[in-house]
């Protein structure tokens, strides 16, 4: 038998490299999908939700505030956040981008930590299935 116990071994340290206190760095947690973030592990849910505007602004909000979270494809999406209504706007909020990975739907099941609008110039280039965020107003 080996002197290392099971946790030693499987456990990363954070003197090691590439090793931290909680395990994961947070870059490892989420999928950047180019307009939102997701979140891989079947059971992660995010605390709060970072909407940052091109100009460098960014409000985050908590999920456990979100009252209600509503798409119309005309209008994009709407959420009411303890009395405040936040509008995101943009191309295929609703699509699915990979498979059983949708941006409205991840909002919904709090897998979404961050949605980031779009410049110009990405918006221009953007495929026709791709989500694009063009504004997000509070």
């Amino acid at each position: 038998m080996s002197d290392k116990s099971i946790l030693q071994r499987y456990a990363l340290r954070v003197n090691e490299p590439g090793g931290n206190s909680m395990g994961k760095s947070d870059a490892d947690a989420a999928d950047d999908l180019g307009s939102f973030g997701w979140l891989r592990g079947i059971r992660d849910r995010a605390v709060s939700l970072e909407l940052r505007k091109k100009d460098g602004h960014i409000l985050a909000v908590g999920y456990g505030y979100m009252d209600k979270a509503e798409f119309d494809p005309s209008e994009g999406i709407t959420l009411s956040v303890a009395g405040q209504k936040i509008r995101i706007k943009g191309r295929n909020l609703n699509a699915e981008i990979r498979p059983m990975v949708r941006l409205f739907e991840g909002i919904a099941r709090n897998r979404v930590p961050w949605i980031v609008e779009a410049d110009r110039n990405i918006s221009l280039l953007a495929r026709d299935g791709d989500t694009v965020v063009d504004a997000i107003e509070w």
